[in-house]
Order: structure tokens, then sequence, then C-alpha cells
């Protein structure tokens, strides 16, 4: 499976920041199965610790879950989503950073949020980024993670209008549980669902809550 590099993924988003924005940054009003497990998670990590929000774009999703109650930092590759979203979300911690390698001390947060951020990935940098986000996950602590389910590559050079290169993976349910039990986190619930026609690419999704096993002495 192809892939592009850090260099492309960055430049594209960068180009398209605005237009990301005015598309994506109010989408989960339109989402209530994103919105629903969202809401579980800061229900259930309340009180246990900060959450991240891996591939942040503007910070939406950061903004959902500081409005529950969450203590939020978002990272995004992009220097210029991460502006976006500090303007957009005053009081809300983001960063600049590569999910595989990520400037964070170990077991730093009770939860991380991936929500269409691994899907750049080939299969052998997917492991790489998700041996990542176990290091920071506390022992007990949940991802949540989305992707869309297929088994196509699908190259996009334009983005609302924007000029990019961006290589979109899809992945099998079972893929990703693979993936998630070699690196050390054990996959819990796997939701699938159709598209919410009008608002987002038609393409069927999957979210996977998994979680770092507690260590045991």
């Amino acid at each position: 499976m192809n892939v592009n590099s850090e260099d492309a993924v960055r430049d594209s988003y960068d180009a398209a920041a605005s237009e990301y924005v005015a598309h994506i940054y109010d989408e989960l009003r339109h989402k209530p199965l994103d919105r629903r497990l969202l809401d579980e998670l800061a229900e259930e990590v309340s009180g246990r610790g900060p959450v991240c929000d891996i591939g942040c774009g503007p910070g939406h999703v950061a903004r959902y879950l500081r409005e529950r109650g969450a203590e939020v930092t978002g990272v995004d590759l992009s220097p210029r989503l991460i502006e976006e979203a500090r303007r957009l979300n005053p009081g809300i911690r983001f960063e600049v950073g590569d999910m595989r390698s990520l400037e964070v001390p170990d077991a730093a947060f009770a939860a991380v949020v991936a929500f269409y951020s691994l899907i750049h990935f080939d299969t052998d940098q997917l492991r790489e980024a998700v041996r990542e986000l176990r290091r920071i996950l506390s022992p007990g602590g949940v991802l949540l993670a989305s992707f869309h389910r297929g088994s196509e590559r699908r190259h996009v050079d334009d983005l609302w209008g924007v000029e990019v290169n961006l290589d979109f993976n899809f992945f099998e349910p079972d893929e990703i549980k693979t993936v998630l039990t070699a690196e050390g986190l054990a996959a819990e619930r796997i939701t699938v669902r159709t598209p919410y026609i009008g608002f987002e690419v038609e393409t069927e999704r999957f979210y996977v809550s998994a979680r770092r096993p507690a260590e045991i002495y």
C-alpha cells in the first residue's frame, strides 16, 4: 500500500486549512453517533485524567470534549490547522506534532481520540503510530479511533478547490483489530455505520474503542 510522505500530508493540510475549517468545524452537529461515542468517552474518563485529540484539525472534537468537562490537548501535523484551532478554541492547548513521535511523557493521557487521523498511513506506519499512542495512554486508558471501511487507496489532488496530494487508505475492522492487538491494545468495541448523506464523503465508517491493559503487580 502506497502512502503520502509526511511533508505531502503537512503541506496539503496547510494549504487547505481555511477550507477545512469552513467544511469540517461544525460537522459534529450532523453526526449523532460521533457525538454519542464522544459523550461516552468524556463520561468514562471524567476525573481520571486528560484526553489527547490526535490529528485534531481545527479543534472541533477537542472543543466538543471540553464542553463536556474533559481536559483536552489537541495535536496535529499541520501548523496552519493548529493556528486555526487556537484561534477558534481559546483556552484549549493545541500543539504541532507527529503522532508517531510525540514529545509527551509516557502514560500522560486517560484517553486518545483519533478521528480519521490514521488514514494516511500504510500498515507499517499505522503500527508505529498505534505503538506511540499506546505509550502515551495511561494503564486502563482508552483509544477511540475512526476509519473509512474498505480495501482501497483513494488519491485526492483537489480538496474543496485547493490543490493537495493526499492518499486516503481504507481499512477493514479486522485489520485494525490485528494492529491494535499486536501493539498491546485490546479492542473492546467496533461500531460500523453508513455515511451521513450530504454531510460527509459517502463512505462506510467504523469506530474502534480499544484499551491499554491495566498493569498488574
